[in-house]
């Protein structure tokens, strides 16, 4: 599990690799995936990082664990592949997505667009074992993570952070609120979605970004 990101990450991220828990949590993770079946696959697992390099993040998208199904995690938060069903999550982020800006609901789960774009898709844990959540919990990620939401907090221009759920919105105080927007709204799950319908985040997040001088996320997905 050597991670291959892009340069501007690779400098920011670079102390982290030579610390022990770095170490530890490759040990961990190797030998869970000789044990068992770990998702996503080994090359998908920084691809929140590769699809959205530091120098092009604009705005952060916070989730807490991959998927655990067969297929569905690809290393970027919410997301899954063309061709694979979308979790209930995904589909209520739709609806709120038609009702907020009314962006057609698309026939397939991929959020590559949204990432390339410099929105990044990043779990605060990058793997996970076979229909097991939260199995790679407290391994050593969340320090990893939580050094990139730093690093992201501290970059210029600022960053727009969506915080969904009592879990993403932990993370505030790695945060500096006084320059970069934070957006919170309840977690799209089927517990909260009848919270999070109405809370219009993806417009939130342009006007935000309008605010900081950036351009706008086209936030529809295409049709594959």
């Amino acid at each position: 599990m050597k991670p291959h990101l892009p340069p501007s990450w690779q400098a920011v991220l670079h102390d982290e690799f030579a610390k022990g828990y770095f170490t530890e949590l490759q040990a961990f993770v190797s030998a869970e995936r000789r044990r068992h079946i770990v998702y996503p696959p080994e090359e998908d697992v920084f691809n929140a990082f590769r699809y959205t390099p530091y120098d092009e993040a604009k705005v952060l998208l916070l989730g807490q664990d991959p998927y655990h199904g067969a297929g569905q995690a690809h290393g970027l938060c919410f997301s899954v592949r063309p061709g694979v069903k979308p979790p209930p999550s995904l589909m209520n982020m739709f609806k709120e997505l038609h009702h907020d800006l009314g962006c057609k609901i698309p026939n397939n789960g991929c959020l590559i667009p949204w990432a390339k774009q410099g929105v990044m898709l990043l779990n605060a844990v990058l793997t996970v074992r076979a229909g097991e959540p939260n199995s790679h919990k407290d391994k050593g990620w969340e320090k990893f993570t939580d050094a990139a939401i730093r690093a992201l907090a501290a970059k210029e221009p600022p960053v727009v952070f969506m915080l969904w759920g009592a879990y993403a919105q932990k993370k505030k105080k790695l945060i500096d609120a006084e320059r970069n927007p934070i957006l919170t709204a309840a977690h799209p799950s089927p517990l909260s979605a009848a919270r999070f319908f109405g809370s219009k985040p993806f417009s939130a997040v342009n006007e935000a970004l309008a605010e900081l001088g950036e351009t706008a996320i086209d936030w529809q997905i295409p049709d594959v």
